[in-house]
């Protein structure tokens, strides 16, 4: 399921915002969600984010996320539909400043998963089940020994995937 570093059934979309990893661990996966703009889904919207595609003047909030530079390693859409933008042993940039374990960077050893959703909507039960399918394959081809929210590795910076996603509903979470 996995070839090459890039999952066989993900769409491709490959951001320029990554680069090389500075050793090939990847023991942490990060669960992330996103909604551009905030909390409008089913549009191409991210995709051109990560992409550095973004018409920023197609909406106001765009203007102040111009010259950000972020992508992460998959994005699973509401509809189920997962997009690959860096392959897992490239670093994609979806951390940001962050430490887990005593560990800063997180960037360097850690895979990251974007939602499509927001802090406070009710994630769609098919995004679960394509998020536990992808734990399940990233564990068994990568040393995977953890999996966290943006939350745990930033606290007071960021707050996804918030207080609507159910970790319950991972059977592979290590929380």
């Amino acid at each position: 399921m996995i070839d090459n570093h890039l999952l066989d059934f993900a769409k491709k979309n490959i951001s320029q915002n990554q680069n090389e990893r500075p050793n090939n661990e990847i023991t942490l996966i990060v669960i992330h969600n996103i909604s551009l703009p905030p909390g409008q889904f089913n549009n191409n919207n991210i995709e051109d984010f990560f992409t550095n595609k973004l018409d920023n003047s197609s909406h106001a909030y765009f203007e102040k996320i111009k010259d950000l530079k972020v992508s992460a390693h998959l994005l699973i859409k509401r509809s189920g539909e997962v997009v690959q933008f860096v392959a897992f042993n490239k670093r994609a940039w979806h951390a940001g400043e962050s430490s887990f374990k005593s560990r800063n960077n997180c960037n360097n050893f850690s895979i990251g998963i974007e939602l499509e959703g927001s802090d406070n909507i009710t994630y769609e039960p098919v995004q679960y089940k394509e998020l536990n399918k992808i734990i399940s394959i990233l564990k068994s081809n990568y040393p995977i020994a953890d999996i966290v929210g943006h939350s745990d590795i930033a606290p007071g910076r960021k707050t996804d995937p918030g207080e609507s996603f159910e970790w319950s509903k991972i059977n592979e979470t290590t929380k």
